[in-house]
């Protein structure tokens, strides 16, 4: 089965990222659900480091938040989900953000704006940008996600 692409809506124009479902099950299926939810709609990309990764989906805009269910009222955090295949190997990679706690991963998702393969078994890519870059490259700390949703695979 075909993976689903996720399309950002930016303060800078569309960006599409083929989500790796077959490969990051847990961390797409995570991603998904959030995008389903809403949960980045209207969130900022809250760090910009020139030449390294843009980073979003903190609902805080401070890089200090994650999702917290509102049945258990506990931030969701998933288990690292690496493998030696997905790699941060160019420019438009996505992966999860994280604390220094490999297990930690909830909301917020960075991409690259290089290679950065010290990156690499350490953080869980689960996509790639496939259309956009050109505007991933411009985004800059506080530009918006103005929607996100997730298209059906194309068979």
């Amino acid at each position: 089965m075909p993976n689903r692409t996720a399309v950002l809506e930016t303060t800078q124009g569309i960006i599409r990222i083929e989500l790796f479902e077959d490969r990051a099950p847990i961390t797409t299926h995570n991603f998904v659900d959030l995008v389903e939810r809403g949960f980045y709609d209207g969130l900022t990309f809250h760090r910009y480091e020139p030449g390294f990764v843009v980073q979003g989906g903190c609902p805080l805009g401070t890089g200090t938040g994650g999702f917290v269910d509102a049945e258990t009222r506990k931030e969701r955090r998933i288990p690292l989900e690496v493998t030696p295949e997905l790699r941060h190997d160019a420019a438009g990679v996505v992966a999860m953000a994280r604390t220094a706690e490999p297990n930690s991963a909830s909301s917020q998702f960075y991409i690259t704006l290089q290679a950065t393969p010290f990156l690499d078994m350490q953080y869980a890519v689960f996509g790639k940008v496939t259309e956009g870059l050109e505007n991933v490259m411009r985004l800059r700390r506080g530009d918006r996600i103005h929607r996100a949703r997730i298209e059906s695979a194309r068979e």
